[in-house]
């Protein structure tokens, strides 16, 4: 388990002008990052609804993600990077295949990925590279997903090793109930067995949905040896042991949190509540009206961001083992996650929406060949991923594949990318049914999400709050021609 900094809220300040003071002394340019390598290793670290802006390097949100931003000092920050689709299966189907989500071939969470499209995790492991796998990868939600083994699918998706876990509640119960995944296979071989006792915590956290997923903010019974997140990572960092000595390899970790229910352990309450150390500059939703008072969301907010600092903990740690390993140079090291969350702007929580919080993600690389302090604004999208990888594997990107390599932008650190990025959904499930949603650097169309096309212009309302489409004709028009047809 990784021990993650305490560090005061004047630290935390401290290092965010650090960082951004980094950036500066680039005087608006780049330097060039560590030579570059044929078929360099990748690591990809996947978080569960971790929004854009959340992070230490936004003087906004005081959350601590020191080795994120490290990360962002050495490499590439991409700040607009949003998802082909703000669920998670979708997201992860579009990001394994390249492709946009009308074509990933999983429209909802319960859909499979389908074997018969080929995953860039399985063109690298053809091509010679050792592929891993650990975590919540969300090709396979649901029942028909889980084994004890971990390994269901592991052939067809294109890995060499892997060990797949459910979500946080989901490998228990249903008859029997018992272990379904590694994970609470795990919990319960330990001396007292945790595997009931975090099930139930789980379950008690779900219904009523936004009073308890959201706001049930006390802590796990769980200690942190034991947290999911942690068995994750261990478990990529023992997967990346056992890998073979004079081939290069990917490994893609998909940590749960930040993603709901808020369960933080004790100790992670204890760095942000006190006695630790106390973080209180969380701003307030934007535009909520619903029954939570600002006390309620101050520990919202201060959860969400401690699990947030848990996984940036894990990203230190993934980095000094590569150092340990003399890879780190070697090893191209990706920041992302599947899709944001709402955290009751605009009175909505989670994800699933067209809204910036829910489509919009971080995305951080740095490794061999890519620039060093660049932030760039480019329009990319997480499916994007999986060209680059491709990229810097040394093959070609199958003709199918929609995705569009960054290897160019991140080699000179400045550019652009797209002209426009997509996203969509078609499940009644949704907040507002189906919806799909094209936008570029200045503008955002949204059809279906309320029954009318809306307009918002991204400089002028970063919130997005102001339909502007009934004086904007053109730009509608414009727009609308870029959705994909069907």
């Amino acid at each position: 388990m990784t021990s993650t900094n305490l560090l005061s809220r004047r630290q935390i300040l401290g290092g965010a002008a650090s960082a951004a003071g980094a950036l500066v002394a680039c005087g608006g340019g780049t330097v060039p990052g560590p030579r570059a390598v044929a078929r360099p290793n990748i690591l990809v670290l996947l978080s569960d609804q971790h929004r854009w802006d959340w992070l230490g390097r936004n003087p906004d949100v005081p959350a601590p993600t020191p080795n994120m931003d490290a990360l962002a000092r050495r490499g590439v920050d991409f700040s607009g990077a949003i998802v082909p689709s703000p669920v998670c299966g979708p997201s992860r189907s579009c990001l394994g295949s390249g492709m946009e989500y009308e074509n990933c071939g999983v429209e909802v969470n319960r859909q499979p990925y389908r074997p018969e499209i080929t995953t860039f995790y399985r063109h690298l492991r053809d091509s010679g590279y050792h592929t891993m796998a650990c975590g919540k990868i969300d090709l396979h939600k649901g029942a028909s997903g889980r084994t004890l083994d971990g390994r269901r699918n592991m052939e067809p998706w294109g890995f060499s090793d892997m060990l797949i876990t459910a979500g946080k509640g989901g490998g228990y119960f249903g008859a029997p109930a018992g272990p379904k995944e590694p994970y609470y296979a795990y919990l319960a071989s330990l001396d007292p067995p945790q595997d009931r006792i975090c099930a139930e915590d789980i379950a008690r956290r779900s219904e009523p949905r936004e009073e308890n997923w959201w706001g049930m903010t006390d802590p796990c019974p769980l200690d942190d040896e034991h947290y999911l997140d942690n068995f994750t990572a261990r478990t990529g960092l023992d997967l990346l042991d056992r890998a073979p000595e004079g081939r290069p390899w990917f490994l893609i970790v998909n940590f749960n949190g930040p993603h709901p229910p808020m369960d933080i352990t004790r100790r992670m309450e204890r760095g942000y509540r006190g006695p630790d150390r106390v973080i209180e500059g969380f701003p307030q939703p934007s535009g909520y009206s619903g029954p939570f008072a600002s006390e309620q969301h101050l520990r919202i907010r201060q959860n969400y961001s401690a699990m947030v600092e848990n996984i940036d903990g894990w990203l230190g740690t993934y980095q000094q083992r590569l150092a340990a390993r003399g890879e780190l140079e070697d090893t191209v090291v990706v920041y992302s996650s599947d899709h944001g969350e709402m955290l009751g702007d605009r009175g909505r929580w989670g994800k699933s929406v067209p809204f910036q919080a829910s489509a919009g993600v971080p995305l951080i690389m740095a490794g061999p060949g890519i620039a060093q302090g660049a932030r760039s604004s480019a329009l990319v999208s997480l499916m994007d991923l999986a060209a680059t990888c491709l990229d810097y594997g040394d093959l070609p990107v199958p003709a199918e594949m929609e995705s569009r390599s960054l290897r160019s932008l991140l080699d000179r650190g400045r550019g652009e990318h797209r002209e426009y990025a997509r996203s969509a959904l078609r499940t009644g499930a949704a907040a507002a049914g189906r919806f799909r949603m094209v936008q570029d650097r200045r503008y955002k169309l949204v059809e279906g999400f309320f029954g009318e096309k809306t307009l918002y212009d991204r400089e002028a309302d970063p919130l997005e709050t102001e339909n502007i489409a009934a004086g904007k004709p053109g730009e509608v028009a414009r727009l609308g021609k870029l959705f994909a047809e069907g």
